[in-house]
């Protein structure tokens, strides 16, 4: 998508030029991967935080969310070819499957794309309960991205339940880099990653995100929360430019890019 296309899409700035919603086919024009996405890994972030700096209340993003960010949290989701996640915001959320909606059907088909984005749980130890609703009954099967050392036993639970195991890292953990060619070798090269802060930030250190759609929620919280982003720090600041910028209901949904 070009700037000026995002500039329109976003009504020239922060602001809307019209009273109401923002449309899900606005949303997609608004949010569309780049053309190379098809060909190549695009792994983008989806993230909200509070007018503090707060990326969450209570360890939960919903407090901190709204109607519109919902909108754009679905709109995401239904262009992501899956949606890669950590375990402990796995179990801190209640992750379920990415649900199919009717809007993104013709788009996703068009596209060669599955009905919905699969799940890809980024885990070292598989410390998961595979009886889940994200295990038993997704509409693909859920990913699994662990460590050649994983406890067997742990691997074997998983598969069992359904979920496909992936190795994306030599020892334990799991290497960021290691974990974006492995999804894009099966086939996902529109990536979305919705956190939690520690896999963002190893995303980032990495140097393999591509873009970070960020929603600032007009709330206050103080006290201790996290940021949208942990763990390693980087050398120098990453830069990014803006992309496009919207507003609703006091929201403001910032998509920014690699310069």
């Amino acid at each position: 998508m070009t700037e000026e296309t995002a500039a329109q899409a976003s009504g020239g700035a922060a602001g809307r030029e019209r009273e109401g919603e923002w449309s899900l086919a606005e949303l997609a024009l608004a949010y569309a991967y780049p053309e190379s996405a098809g060909r190549q890994a695009w792994l983008r972030a989806n993230m909200v935080s509070t007018l503090d700096g707060a990326g969450q209340h209570d360890g939960r993003s919903q407090p901190i969310s709204g109607a519109a960010d919902m909108r754009i949290f679905g709109t995401l989701r239904g262009l992501a070819d899956v949606v890669v996640v950590g375990a402990e915001t796995v179990r801190q959320e209640e992750y379920r499957p990415v649900r199919a909606r009717a809007e993104f059907a013709g788009a996703r088909a068009a596209a060669g794309q599955t009905e919905v984005a699969a799940v890809a749980v980024v885990t070292a130890s598989l410390d998961l309960d595979f009886s889940l609703p994200l295990f038993t009954s997704p509409l693909v099967p859920t990913l699994i991205l662990t460590g050649a050392a994983a406890a067997p036993d742990r691997v074997a639970a998983a598969e069992k339940a359904g979920a496909r195991v992936v190795t994306a890292g030599d020892g334990m953990g799991v290497d960021p880099a290691r974990a974006v060619r492995a999804l894009a070798d099966l086939g996902h090269t529109r990536l979305l990653t919705e956190g939690g802060p520690r896999l963002l930030g190893q995303f980032i250190a990495a140097g393999v995100l591509d873009e970070l759609c960020l929603t600032v929620s007009p709330m206050l919280t103080a006290g201790a929360a996290q940021r949208i982003s942990g763990g390693p720090g980087v050398a120098v600041p990453h830069r990014l430019e803006l992309v496009s910028l919207l507003e609703e209901a006091g929201f403001l949904f910032g998509r920014y890019r690699r310069s």
